[in-house]
């Protein structure tokens, strides 16, 4: 295995540990919801809306690596 996948793969299970404890730390704070209404979000989250959901960090995470990958790749490849 190279230096480089090596170093991705590290990254990778560090990012996965991260939001694994993240979700578990998420669920644990959650509160039961009483009938048919959600519970209200909490106001660090409400204030920021998109840095804190999930989604919108893996897209962007993900659009990162691809990024480094394909700088790495464009000047390396032998054309």
């Amino acid at each position: 295995m190279s230096m480089y996948t090596l170093i991705i793969l590290v990254i990778g299970l560090g990012i996965l540990g991260y939001a694994l404890a993240y979700t578990l730390f998420a669920a644990k704070e959650r509160k039961a919801v009483k009938g048919d209404i959600d519970a209200e979000l909490p106001d660090n989250v409400q204030k920021h809306a998109y840095i804190r959901n999930p989604i919108f960090l893996t897209y962007a995470i993900c659009f990162g690596i691809l990024l480094v990958m394909i700088t790495y790749f464009a000047l390396t490849w032998n054309w």
